[in-house]
């Protein structure tokens, strides 16, 4: 089976890649259920390309009911190593306006119902995710976006919430004092997920609007986002496609591929085989 090596995973608005041929559907289940829809495989550049929808087609999830540790455990059971998620996202800055594009490079969880690890039940990790994103990887999409000639910033605080309303003005005013950027509905848990399972992941977020907190503006509606997405998913396919053609200049073993070799804290004798079995894809290496 030709390696599938670069995966990505559409947000709203982005629910397939125009450039993908010989296209498989592939139905994966894992020990935390079955992702958000089968994984599309297709052919780009000569490279097998997977993607995901993150909300599933037809957008039939709520961003609390995206089941992300199985849409991570999917895509690393196929031999994914890098990620590159397209989100939505609302603009926290005067400067980040709508049709732009943020490459964050930091990560703040206000979120309160989802689960957050693969690891419990008789295997405890911790892991470092002081830098969220892959630097590498963003670097790679800062640029891919800007030979695509969207306008792009590098960098910033992207905030996560629970969803799936909108911020109320006080809130959306509160992120703003705390310093952050961008805010939307589904970047955590999704990148410590990817970290755990050692894949480098960065963002690609869109900015569709300035949330509620701008008062020559209208706040945020549905209609509003997806106006400003349609204009951006070619922008995204295009930033993708571009990506993809120069994978032989930047794949490489960067620093998030490794993140597990000193996080397994559990004694390896006190570890449940069925633990063992069950994670074997992300921790084989370490305790084989």
């Amino acid at each position: 089976m030709t390696p599938i090596e670069l995966a990505v995973i559409g947000g709203s608005g982005l629910y397939d890649i125009a450039d993908l041929t010989n296209l498989e559907e592939i139905d994966v289940t894992t020990p935390f259920g079955k992702p958000s829809d089968t994984i599309i495989v297709g052919t780009m550049h000569g490279r097998r390309i997977a993607f995901l929808p993150r909300h599933g087609r037809g957008h039939v999830l709520t961003p609390t009911e995206v089941p992300y540790r199985a849409n991570i455990f999917a895509l690393k059971t196929l031999g994914v190593k890098y990620i590159i998620a397209v989100s939505a996202c609302g603009s926290l800055k005067e400067a980040l306006a709508p049709g732009h594009v943020v490459i964050p490079d930091q990560l703040f969880d206000n979120t309160k119902k989802r689960e957050t690890s693969f690891f419990d039940g008789g295997l405890v990790a911790h892991v470092t995710v002081a830098e969220p994103f892959s630097p590498e990887l963003s670097k790679v999409v800062s640029e891919a976006v800007k030979a695509s000639g969207g306008a792009v910033h590098d960098g910033g605080t992207f905030i996560t919430i629970e969803g799936p309303r909108f911020s109320t003005k006080g809130e959306s005013n509160v992120f703003r004092s705390w310093g952050m950027s961008i805010i939307g509905m589904t970047t955590s848990p999704e990148a410590y997920l990817a970290a755990e399972a050692e894949i480098a992941y960065a963002c690609m977020a869109h900015i569709t609007d300035y949330d509620v907190w701008h008062h020559e503006e209208e706040p945020v509606t549905v209609e509003k986002v997806i106006r400003t997405l349609m204009g951006n998913t070619t922008l995204a396919q295009s930033a993708i496609s571009h990506l993809v053609a120069n994978m032989d200049d930047w794949v490489g073993d960067f620093a998030a591929h490794h993140a597990l070799k000193d996080a397994l804290i559990t004694n390896r004798n006190k570890i449940p085989a069925s633990k063992r079995a069950a994670l074997a894809p992300l921790v084989s290496k370490y305790l084989d």
